[in-house]
């Protein structure tokens, strides 16, 4: 008697179809699971056969062997308990196989046949749709599949809830996602005070998608500026949102549904490893940087981070794309994030302020900026100065000097806009052809970039970098051509490049 249930494997984001095949045979009693389980898929043996026990199933007492093809995918987890029980009621005849043909199950069972919730059920949703099958899993999984607009959702709480549905005894009704219908709430950079060119800065970074670093003394507010970020970004868009949850869902967290829309703010510390950056291990797992796809990384006290682990942010800066290695296996994981990072100017982080307190040497000064590589630092678009701003400013009875939130999330999302329709994309991400056709600036700018590359020694990268970001400024201005004016304010956020060119 031979029994074949549809599931689906977790490997990355995707989720590859597994056929569970139930057999029994004459034989002395056995169970017998193939198909490269690891260690929690081989132990679903005790917990189905109590699971059945205690749900007033009989076990069969014969040779059972379940296959889970193909055998060459290597599977992990609990998602298979679900279907290997089923499996072995219908390759018994206690369940009629025929309700199981154009439905796809997953779930961890307890030893008591309650279905517990298990990793990945959004890319497990998203294939059953792409097959035009339902997906059967359990309820606390439901409203996370149920983001798959068009696939039919049956969640269940109890083994013997997905039997009387099999049966026909009693009906799963579709399951409808439950989403917060509320605005995502975020920081307001009202609450800053000063810094108006950091203001500045953020709000361009965030109508082209670029790259962006803050430089100053400790206690000048660089990471409050950059924790009010995502609330200065454009709303998410379906498809982000829906890539965004999918990596958080096979994450070990696990997808909120009510951050649903909302974007991500990854804060690694700085003792942070490669491998929490990019992710990995025997089982890839996505790591920070995949975290935060389409929302911001903040990489706080940036020398600090070992130079060996900051280096792997150079390749997914680029491509929007991580691919993690390992001897059995290879998984790909989406990493289109925004990078805001925060440094000391020297190792005391008083260099340059108005308070005398530095006495770190030119020597230690440039060891401690030389912890962070050229071409990493080519790489990010905009490096903006954070001194300390005025005493009275930071006075309790001092009114807020800065505009909401809401303001300039409205110039933003205008700009991006404009963005959006000229070349579908935002500006930092503009291929070198692209920038080419979109980013021409009018001959006084042109003239202006060629003076500032020769004194700036800029690389090939810089000057394409200040062109995206003048165009930034353009699209914040409403402009449908690039000024010198914009060109000159862009060159003005290449800090360190002018800090290099007079030393």
């Amino acid at each position: 008697m031979l029994a074949k249930i549809i599931s689906r494997a977790q490997v990355g984001i995707d989720a590859p179809e597994v056929n569970v095949e139930a057999h029994l045979s004459n034989g002395l009693p056995s169970f017998a699971i193939v198909g490269l389980p690891e260690a929690a898929v081989r132990e679903s043996r005790d917990r189905v056969r109590s699971a059945l026990l205690n749900s007033r199933f009989d076990f069969p007492p014969r040779r059972i062997t379940v296959n889970l093809a193909p055998a060459d995918l290597p599977k992990e987890g609990g998602r298979f308990d679900l279907p290997i029980a089923l499996g072995i009621l219908a390759a018994s005849g206690q369940l009629p196989l025929e309700a199981c043909r154009d439905v796809e199950f997953l779930g961890e069972l307890s030893l008591s046949g309650e279905l517990k919730a298990v990793r990945g059920a959004l890319p497990a949703a998203i294939k059953a749709r792409a097959a035009g099958r339902s997906l059967l899993l359990p309820c606390d999984n439901a409203d996370e599949a149920a983001l798959a607009s068009g696939v039919r959702v049956l969640g269940a709480r109890h083994l013997l809830d997905v039997c009387a549905h099999l049966s026909g005894a009693q009906r799963l009704t579709s399951h409808v996602a439950t989403l917060a219908v509320h605005a995502p709430q975020y920081d307001d950079l009202a609450e800053v005070r000063g810094q108006h060119q950091a203001k500045r800065a953020l709000e361009i970074a965030a109508a082209g998608g670029h790259s962006l670093l803050f430089i100053g003394p400790p206690g000048t507010g660089k990471s409050m500026l950059a924790s009010r970020l995502p609330g200065i970004l454009p709303p998410m868009s379906e498809e982000e949102a829906l890539q965004a949850a999918t990596v958080a869902s096979i994450s070990d967290a696990g997808f909120q549904v009510a951050r649903w829309r909302q974007r991500n703010f990854r804060a690694p510390h700085h003792t942070a490893s490669g491998v929490a950056l990019v992710g990995g291990g025997s089982y890839p797992r996505p790591g920070e940087i995949s975290l935060a796809h389409h929302g911001v990384l903040f990489l706080d006290e940036l020398p600090e981070f070992d130079r060996h682990v900051l280096e792997v942010l150079r390749e997914p800066l680029e491509t929007g794309q991580i691919v993690v290695s390992r001897a059995a296996r290879q998984a790909e994981f989406p990493a289109r994030f925004q990078l805001i990072a925060a440094m000391n100017p020297c190792p005391c982080g008083y260099l340059g302020d108005a308070s005398g307190r530095c006495r770190c040497t030119l020597e230690q000064v440039r060891r401690y900026r030389a912890r962070i590589s050229g071409p990493l630092m080519d790489r990010i678009d905009l490096h903006v100065e954070v001194p300390r701003p005025p005493r009275e400013v930071l006075r309790p009875d001092t009114p807020a000097d800065g505009e909401p939130s809401k303001l300039i999330a409205a110039r933003v999302a205008a700009a991006r806009l404009r963005q959006l329709t000229r070349s579908g994309k935002a500006n930092a991400r503009l291929t070198t052809r692209e920038v080419n056709r979109h980013c021409v600036p009018d001959s006084a700018g042109r003239q202006l970039l060629e003076r500032a590359m020769e004194k700036l020694g800029l690389s090939a990268r810089g000057y394409h970098r200040i062109l995206k970001v003048a165009r930034s400024i353009a699209d914040l201005a409403g402009s449908d051509t690039i000024l010198s004016t914009h060109i000159a304010e862009a060159i003005g956020y290449r800090v360190l490049d002018r800090q290099k060119a007079a030393a």
